[in-house]
């Protein structure tokens, strides 16, 4: 049997279809902040740089060309003892395309969000007219922000390269975010602003949205986040980077990440210029760090053998997956029983996944949203059970005289006792006389075995073999 959040529900949802308000409850997701520090400038300025340079990472992708940055990214930055998130953003352009015009309305969104702006320009083309635009959001925005003259790679140049720069009437700082230069000043400038007590630091369950392009997976993150953080439109690969965010539900701290539609590798390859290969490595980074893996699916489509292969990556990652059926709503409009319909594809698909959970969802409309964050609290209260050592062996012991015993090399193997180890998901640890000689078959059924006496039908455990001293 399938696992699944049968309830149709559309809580919250008015008569007319559109879209639910949200409202402070308990079942709201609440945003936990911190100092929040914004990076903006024309494409190409060096944005991006600055962001991993801040964060110490690699989040962001960089390269030596225009519009790879798309989506908000937000990373943690921990400086000389204090900390604050950095978001880098699209570059600003009055490019006639349709993402350069999301990516503008999506930078001036999310203004109202943060705490300060870093400027960004570029020493090498001069002040160009997109950058006067800039300025004049930065202003507009009623933040606090600073100028940064990027690119310059000879100090005795600064003032002759920022001197354009000046007509803007306010002080100006240059830098060389390749060489390093100036950054720790920019740095400075930062926590200037900070209060006493802000923090960056991000804890609780993180949760992975994964699944094909166009499935619905930055639709379903803005829904539960309350933000418009990552873009959403009818062009497949929109998303790039994995954008998270930290929220609240039922007391319970998340860290949701979206991330890249992840398409079959050989559609990736020579699509735009390598981008979306860094973007799918992004995408199972995300899965590797993750606790809960939201595997989004078009509900209309049905899975897919590309869905079940990310499953499977999840599976040997050890993660728990729920299946989301989004887009239910179309789906139950055009379909006669559509969960039947639904479930009878993923029993084909994934076979290997029988108790997969599934909840029904659509992010358009707001509808079982809170069915789906309930079930991942299930799912987590899973992940964590401790069972007592005693239960567990008395169980173990019951189970063991219920099928015969493996044999290794003319030699029946003795069970002797099962512990649980401190790992998620639940792990335990068998100590017999030839823990070699347990076959595959064997360790399956001792698994099935535990997940159906602790109610843990779709939780990836597993069971270790030791020799007994």
């Amino acid at each position: 049997m399938l696992s699944t959040s049968d309830t149709e529900s559309s809580k919250g949802l008015p008569a007319d279809g559109a879209p639910i308000v949200p409202v402070e409850t308990d079942a709201t997701p609440v945003l936990a902040r911190a100092f929040r520090v914004a990076i903006i400038g024309r494409p190409n300025v060096g944005k991006s740089t600055l962001f991993n340079i801040l964060t110490r990472s690699r989040k962001a992708v960089v390269k030596n060309q225009p519009g790879v940055t798309r989506d908000i990214l937000v990373g943690e930055a921990d400086w000389w003892g204090q900390s604050f998130e950095v978001l880098d953003t699209g570059g600003l352009t009055s490019a006639g395309d349709v993402f350069s015009a999301m990516i503008y309305e999506q930078v001036l969104g999310i203004l109202k969000y943060v705490d300060m702006l870093v400027v960004v320009m570029d020493a090498k083309t001069g002040a160009l007219p997109e950058d006067r635009d800039v300025i004049r959001i930065a202003k507009e925005s009623g933040k606090p922000f600073i100028i940064v003259v990027n690119k310059v790679d000879r100090e005795n140049e600064a003032e002759m390269l920022k001197a354009e720069f000046y007509e803007y009437s306010l002080d100006i700082m240059h830098a060389s975010f390749e060489r390093r230069d100036h950054t720790a000043e920019i740095v400075e400038k930062i926590l200037a602003r900070i209060p006493k007590g802000s923090t960056a630091e991000k804890t609780g369950l993180r949760v992975a949205i994964v699944g094909k392009p166009n499935a619905g997976k930055s639709s379903l993150f803005n829904c539960i986040v309350g933000e418009n953080r990552a873009l959403v439109s009818e062009i497949a690969g929109t998303t790039v980077d994995a954008v998270e965010e930290q929220y609240i539900y039922k007391k319970q701290n998340f860290i949701l990440v979206d991330t890249a539609g992840l398409r079959r590798q050989g559609k990736r390859l020579g699509r735009n210029d390598g981008v979306e290969i860094i973007s799918a490595f992004k995408s199972y980074e995300a899965i590797d760090r993750a606790e809960i893996v939201l595997l989004v699916v078009d509900g209309l489509l049905g899975p897919t053998e590309q869905d079940a292969k990310m499953a499977q990556y999840a599976y040997e990652k050890h993660k728990t997956v729920l299946l989301v059926a989004n887009k239910f709503d179309l789906l139950r409009s055009q379909i006669d029983e559509p969960k039947k319909w639904f479930r009878e594809r993923i029993e084909r698909e994934f076979h290997f996944a029988p108790d997969i959970p599934i909840t029904f969802t659509s992010a358009e409309r707001g509808e079982g949203i809170e069915d789906m964050l309930d079930e991942v609290l299930l799912l987590w209260n899973k992940l964590s059970l401790k069972i007592p050592t005693r239960k567990l062996n008395d169980f173990f012991y019951n189970v063991i005289r219920q099928a015969p015993s493996p044999v290794y090399r003319g030699t029946n193997v003795k069970f002797y006792y099962l512990t649980q180890t401190d790992q998620k998901p639940p792990s335990f640890i068998a100590f017999a006389n030839h823990p070699e000689g347990v076959t595959p078959a064997y360790r399956r059924f001792l698994i099935k075995r535990i997940q159906a006496e602790w109610g843990l039908e779709g939780i990836p455990i597993r069971v270790f073999m030791m020799k007994s001293s």
